[in-house]
């Protein structure tokens, strides 16, 4: 293949988008255009390649340019696929690369929430939670139990980040998303015609299977961010609050593993 580049100097401005620039810098990049995001392993590329972005080049270990990452490659067409051996790409990254692959694309228009929640049933809302890691499990656990889309707020790590988008599993391309202002939240959810669910370690909470909640048409189940969990105000505007029980002493669960309780009950 053409496209193909042997790396032989790594300070080739054409790799700072791998080497030297931020997640923060790369999703302005383009700016006011839209910017860039880094997708890492096949599963997941190719995962956002059915999603429809854009590859703008990729940089692949020399040893993993066969099998399924050859395929992927050739799906790419004549976009610039950079190469070296493994050493070289730790040395480039600062990290060890999943498969030995990396992509830049391009990111997409988000939706507007009046846009992906057409048409759904049971919704995840992501208040201000900042670890890309969670963000990304919870991602996972929003696809995999039946969750129909995923609202964050500004403050929220973005579903796009490297880290997020490999911990997901490439789901942050598979379940619809936006962002959505905190302001707006609670009553946008309300018009919408929602039953809103603030998760929470609160004693005025109902169960988890309380029979109301499973009765509900249209439920938006409300996680916080990690540490102090849901603002008052959201606890306050929501329908109903629920404490998941827990024993021996525990006093509460990762929001991540919080958030496939509630998804496993919820969304059923």
């Amino acid at each position: 293949m053409s496209n193909i580049i042997e790396i032989t100097d790594l300070s080739i401005p054409e790799l700072d988008i791998y080497a030297r620039l931020s997640e923060s810098q790369l999703r302005h990049y383009y700016e006011p255009d839209l910017g860039i995001f880094i997708s890492e392993s096949p599963k997941v590329i190719l995962r956002a390649l059915e999603a429809g972005y854009t590859p703008l080049s990729i940089l692949v270990e020399r040893s993993e340019l066969k099998g399924d990452v050859y395929e992927i490659i050739k799906k790419c067409g004549s976009i610039p696929v950079y190469t070296a051996k493994h050493e070289v790409l730790t040395q480039l990254t600062g990290f060890h690369l999943t498969r030995g692959l990396l992509c830049a694309m391009r990111r997409k228009a988000l939706p507007s929430a009046e846009e992906i929640l057409l048409g759904t049933r049971r919704i995840a809302v992501l208040e201000d939670v900042v670890n890309p890691t969670n963000v990304g499990a919870i991602f996972r656990s929003a696809a995999a139990l039946n969750m129909d889309a995923v609202l964050l707020t500004p403050a929220c790590s973005d579903p796009l980040y490297r880290r997020a988008i490999r911990v997901s599993m490439g789901t942050v391309f598979q379940i619809p998303w936006t962002f959505i202002e905190q302001n707006t939240l609670m009553d946008k959810l309300h018009a919408l015609g929602y039953k809103t669910v603030a998760f929470a370690l609160r004693n005025d909470s109902v169960s988890i299977d309380d029979a109301r909640l499973m009765a509900e048409e249209k439920l938006a189940v409300i996680l916080g961010t990690e540490g102090d969990g849901l603002k008052d105000s959201t606890i306050e505007n929501s329908d109903y609050t629920v404490k998941i029980p827990m024993s021996h002493g525990v006093d509460s669960l990762n929001v991540a593993a919080a958030s496939a309780v509630a998804f496993w009950q919820l969304g059923r």
